[in-house]
């Protein structure tokens, strides 16, 4: 059940344009390498052997992320155990939004008991190379590391269970019924850039 400040959130994300991301369905995913609070860098090599890697991008204030964290929690505890990685991925720098910060992604992680690893986007460029644009958004690369679902998690805490069918496709080897679908959340807080 949502409460009302994560309902108004959801309703201002309602006027949110479709997912439209800087990769496309079928272009093959960004590496990284982002410090995570283990105290270890990840990145998508690290995981070559997964049947697919589900990227989170999120972070620690947003009433929407908050509310997703327990559903992607129980879906990472699931899925992983299937042989496909979940990564979340922080987008928000300390110095934009503070309780943002890297301490504080550490507490979280602590407090939730995150079963997979939790990363620190601090300089936004693979936030900014996917194109993610709310928290949470998610991308899905395939076995061949090529993106194959984008969007939203699910349809706001209840059917269709977007990335969960998703990821039932991939295991199946099956098409994905509906590789892109609208994201809602918090925007993400980019920092200008010159050419903004």
């Amino acid at each position: 059940m949502m409460n009302r400040l994560t309902a108004v959130a959801v309703f201002m994300a309602v006027l949110s344009v479709p997912a439209v991301a800087k990769v496309e369905l079928g272009d093959k995913g960004p590496d990284f390498m982002l410090f995570g609070v283990d105290y270890k860098y990840h990145y998508l090599d690290k995981y070559q052997d997964a049947k697919a890697v589900v990227l989170v991008f999120t972070c620690n204030h947003c009433p929407v992320a908050k509310a997703y964290q327990d559903a992607l929690i129980a879906l990472g505890k699931k899925y992983q155990a299937k042989g496909i990685q979940f990564i979340a991925i922080n987008t928000n720098p300390a110095d934009m939004v503070a309780a943002d910060g890297f301490p504080q992604m550490i507490e979280r992680a602590k407090e939730k008991g995150f079963p997979y690893p939790y990363v620190y986007d601090e300089t936004q460029q693979v936030s900014r190379a996917y194109g993610a644009t709310h928290t949470p958004h998610i991308f899905v690369l395939g076995p061949e590391r090529t993106v194959v679902y984008m969007g939203a998690v699910d349809n706001r805490h209840k059917a269709p269970h977007y990335l969960a069918d998703a990821l039932d496709a991939i295991l199946a080897g099956e098409e994905i019924e509906r590789p892109v679908t609208r994201q809602f959340g918090c925007t993400i807080k980019y920092r200008k850039q010159a050419k903004d």
